[in-house]
């Protein structure tokens, strides 16, 4: 089912909320990797989250692919 123009259904949200997650997750572990010793992105500090929320991403996908598809 897709939303009309200009208004949002249930789907969409659900999709908006996995993907801020996804961001969250990639930011917080960027976060925990800056606090290990010797570790500072510092200028790459944005690169570091957008490679994160892709690993994070790409783990999830997977996951639900194995769970879903058994």
């Amino acid at each position: 089912m897709e939303s009309k123009k200009y208004s949002l259904i249930s789907e969409d949200l659900k999709r908006i909320g996995i993907g801020a997650m996804v961001a969250i997750i990639g930011a917080l572990a960027t976060y925990l990797q800056d606090t290990i010793p010797n570790v500072d992105f510092g200028a790459y500090t944005p690169i570091a989250v957008a490679i994160n929320s892709i690993i994070v991403n790409a783990v999830r996908k997977y996951i639900s692919e194995t769970i879903y598809h058994r």
